[in-house]
């Protein structure tokens, strides 16, 4: 009877294993995320390696010293320079909601995919909804 047993489970695992067709009822686990998500993904982890100290968690910035990133008019209206700014630094005066700054932004030695990335995050976190969705194509041509 035990060996019947071992035979008939054998049978089930040798022949369940051979199946061309993979069955899963759970669709959403299969499928990938937005290249978006993805890029917003790694962008944040960007953000917490090399923009947090400055910028702060919620990208509220430090007052008078590093411009806030979130609900930030400055960002939304200057993409372009933005994306520079992360790319390459910046420096001289920016008014952001309002307010003057005028600190340095040392170049961070980030890739074009990673700016990409943390501009994606940026662009999409603390109430933004910037809808300019950045590439490491487009960072190459700035």
């Amino acid at each position: 009877m035990i060996k019947t047993l071992r035979i008939l489970g054998l049978i089930l695992v040798v022949t369940s294993c051979n199946s061309n067709e993979k069955k899963t009822t759970d669709t959403a686990y299969n499928q990938e995320p937005s290249v978006l998500e993805a890029s917003i993904k790694r962008g944040k982890i960007v953000y917490n390696d090399m923009c947090i100290t400055c910028h702060m968690a919620k990208g509220e910035g430090i007052p008078r010293a590093f411009p806030p990133l979130a609900n930030s008019d400055y960002l939304r209206n200057n993409q372009a320079e933005s994306i520079k700014g992360v790319k390459k630094g910046m420096s001289g005066e920016i008014v952001v909601n309002g307010i003057t700054y005028n600190s340095m932004m040392a170049p961070l030695g980030l890739s074009d995919d990673e700016v990409a990335d943390v501009m994606n995050f940026i662009n999409n976190s603390w109430g933004n909804t910037i809808n300019n969705f950045v590439t490491p194509e487009k960072v190459s041509k700035l």
